[in-house]
């Protein structure tokens, strides 16, 4: 079982959006809270350089983003919750489990201590950093199989992005969308996923996919 993280296992889309919204204002770019849904949900590094170059007409310069990461941590440090349901889930999985997640690792680990969730992930969390190409790419997902000693066609991913559940879809894995955070139902939706909003639906959900 591999986790993503941000709007899986903790909270931090909705704080996200609302500073990514500061951040492209600084920059002289503007989005709406749809599209910065829409677009940067869920996304790799290199597809949000991309698409703030594209929307600022010029190229970002290297390393860009530091001067802005304490505005995202100060906002985790103050808000960041667990999503709700997910601490009881892992406690009675009964499942093997990973995470694996295009954030950073010194971010996961913190977003982790915050809600009191890294002990169930010590020793087996996978960052984009530790791969070519983040999500939707399916690079990250087959590392962390290739990694633990499983077989991607043994397991499933949980995933809160359309990015998410495309990267899943191509390591040959099942995925779950979890459609109870910012991302719609709909956007999730496709072969070999299954959609729910209430993460204690997870375990029954699992117990009946992947007995099938």
């Amino acid at each position: 079982m591999i986790f993503d993280c941000d709007g899986v296992l903790v909270d931090s889309e909705r704080i996200a959006v609302r500073v990514d919204a500061q951040v492209f204002a600084s920059l002289g770019c503007h989005f709406t809270e749809e599209e910065i849904i829409a677009t940067f949900v869920g996304s790799s590094g290199e597809m949000f350089d991309a698409a703030v170059e594209q929307r600022l007409g010029r190229p970002l310069e290297p390393g860009w983003y530091q001067a802005y990461a304490h505005l995202y941590q100060d906002a985790f440090d103050a808000e960041l919750t667990a999503i709700d349901g997910i601490a009881e889930v892992l406690e009675i999985l009964g499942l093997p489990f990973c995470l694996a997640s295009n954030g950073g690792h010194d971010g996961i680990r913190r977003n982790l201590r915050t809600t009191g969730l890294y002990d169930h992930f010590e020793g087996r969390i996978f960052s984009a950093a530790d791969v070519a190409h983040g999500k939707p790419a399916p690079d990250l997902f087959l590392h962390a199989a290739r990694t633990l000693g499983v077989d991607p066609a043994r397991c499933a991913v949980v995933e809160d992005s359309p990015y998410g559940v495309e990267a899943a879809r191509a390591a040959g894995m099942r995925a779950f969308g979890y459609a109870g955070g910012l991302t719609e139902a709909h956007r999730l939706r496709g072969p070999g996923t299954v959609v729910f909003d209430d993460m204690r639906e997870l375990p029954g959900l699992l117990a009946e996919r992947l007995v099938s």
